[in-house]
């Protein structure tokens, strides 16, 4: 009996940014494929091409083997990882629409008060660093905008009732008589954010970054100001603006 083995020890695959289920492969893959000979000569010619082929077969299977079964991640396929880690916390996947960060400059027309939307605004890890024109008096209601870049932009007059915008960054983002209701700024970048006159009701800024910022005639329930006021990231003088005690 000739026998041909191929052994492939296989890992979980692990990236620092993103962590996703594979099948327990610790076990090694084995592949066995045998020829039989009975050693008499005159049936050794007459199954040596059997056995060729045989052999043949077992080494196209190993490299099926390899190429199915390794983890192996194609530049791309990221996105489909990210999009089953967003599944996972209840929200939608990442929308595979190539112009889906141009939806902002349009915005949400319906339902501005509610976030009630026809289609999901996902505007998760685009970049609209010191835009000064599109945002402007833009209606982002309901909003995914988690990862998201909007350093230096010019948002005033935006509403944004119930957008989620946890780990965005707002650096210097003027809000100057927006509507902030009800929106998760949770570990969000709101260093030198200017909230003049801006509603923020019901609005949360857990570990949010908010160096700098100013609170002038900012609207905010009493509960939500006790709320704020436990970041302790707020400069004096925006203390002093919100009224914190």
């Amino acid at each position: 009996m000739a026998t041909a083995t191929f052994s492939l020890p296989l890992y979980h695959f692990s990236s620092a940014r993103r962590r996703f289920p594979i099948p327990d492969l610790h076990s090694p893959l084995k592949i066995c494929c045998s020829g039989s000979g009975d050693g008499s000569r005159s049936r050794e010619r007459l199954f040596q091409f059997k056995k060729e082929i045989n052999y043949v077969a077992c080494g196209i299977l190993a490299a099926w083997a390899v190429t199915a079964a390794s983890p192996v991640i194609a530049a791309g396929q990221f996105d489909v990882f990210a999009k089953a880690s967003w599944v996972k916390r209840g929200y939608p996947p990442l929308s595979t629409e190539p112009n889906r960060c141009e939806k902002a400059f349009v915005g949400n027309t319906i339902g501005q008060a509610n976030g009630v939307y026809d289609k999901p605004i996902d505007l998760r890890f685009c970049d609209y660093s010191n835009d000064k024109s599109n945002l402007k008096g833009k209606s982002l209601a309901a909003a995914l905008m988690s990862d998201a870049k909007f350093d230096g932009a010019d948002m005033t007059e935006v509403v944004m009732s119930k957008a989620y915008a946890v780990g965005a960054s707002f650096k210097g983002v003027d809000f100057s008589n927006a509507v902030l209701d009800r929106v998760n700024f949770g570990k969000a970048n709101l260093k030198g954010a200017v909230f003049k006159n801006t509603v923020l009701s019901g609005s949360t800024f857990d570990e949010a970054q908010l160096e700098e910022a100013t609170f002038e005639d900012t609207i905010i329930g009493y509960i939500d100001l006790q709320k704020i006021c436990r970041n302790t990231s707020i400069s004096p003088d925006g203390r002093a603006e919100l009224g914190c005690r």
